[in-house]
């Protein structure tokens, strides 16, 4: 398989998403059948990003999130092509809310593995990539593990509200972290983790264009990841997974053991 450079998907992307999201100047949104926000600029950023794509890439088709899922199931269903992952805005909720804190993230997929991870953050300007065996960077700048404080002091990412109920109940009465924190574009919470900005990672619900970039570009850091269960995330799939993760090997270690009583429970 052959795929682009993260230069030249810089080159290609960045000009497009920017000029996409200075256009798209409003923030108003419908409610999609799943219960989530989308508005004209997802629409407009997937159509933009989809026609680069196709100029870039023009043997791989584009699973978007905003298609309708009988597309989507029919472009992931043909295992023999690689494909790419496409969430135009990761963080739909934060953008209506005028929060900066959303993202685009993209992903290549063959043999139902992520092959190259790429998130951007147009607010920061930030850009992370991964390429499987053989890194992740944001920026110029590699990304590698880095010292974590013990449990009780730690930071972490959560959804609660995505958590199983038993779970929930037990971070309320009697958390083992320092703090929690929840910032609502799960692509970008990811690269967060990877980036060492935050200690530990856990999501009770994520679809493949939630994590397939991110879980990637976390790898290649050097970190780890499964299902609340224990499960992997790869294979990839449509449909949702939860997500345990950490950077630091021995940190990752001490979290899965603390969710150990959840495994069976959680999936």
């Amino acid at each position: 398989m052959t795929f682009p450079t993260p230069t030249e998907l810089d080159t290609r992307l960045l000009p497009t998403l920017h000029e996409t999201l200075e256009s798209e100047g409003t923030a108003q949104w419908s409610m999609k059948p799943d219960g989530s926000p989308v508005t004209e600029l997802d629409h407009a950023l997937q159509e933009a990003i989809i026609g680069v794509l196709r100029q870039v890439t023009p043997e791989y088709p584009v699973l978007g999130e905003e298609m309708d899922a009988e597309e989507q199931s029919r472009i992931f269903a043909d295992a023999t092509t690689p494909f790419w992952v496409l969430d135009p805005l990761d963080g739909t909720g934060n953008y209506t809310a005028g929060i900066p804190f959303y993202c685009t993230a993209l992903a290549l997929i063959e043999s139902r593995v992520a092959r190259l991870g790429w998130v951007y953050d147009p607010n920061r300007r930030e850009r992370f990539v991964a390429v499987r065996g053989k890194g992740a960077w944001l920026g110029e700048q590699r990304l590698h593990p880095k010292p974590v404080p013990p449990l009780a002091q730690q930071t972490i990412q959560a959804d609660l509200k995505r958590l199983p109920e038993a779970l929930r109940l037990a971070f309320a009465q009697n958390p083992p972290y320092r703090s929690q924190r929840n910032f609502g574009a799960s692509a970008l919470e990811w690269c967060w983790v990877a980036a060492g900005r935050g200690h530990f990672y856990l999501h009770g619900r994520q679809q493949l264009w939630d994590y397939a970039a991110g879980q990637l570009i976390l790898r290649e850091a050097g970190g780890h990841c499964c299902q609340l269960n224990g499960e992997p995330l790869e294979p990839l799939a449509l449909g949702m997974k939860s997500v345990q993760a950490g950077l630091e090997v021995a940190a990752y270690a001490e979290w899965r053991e603390w969710l150990k009583p959840w495994f069976e429970t959680a999936g």
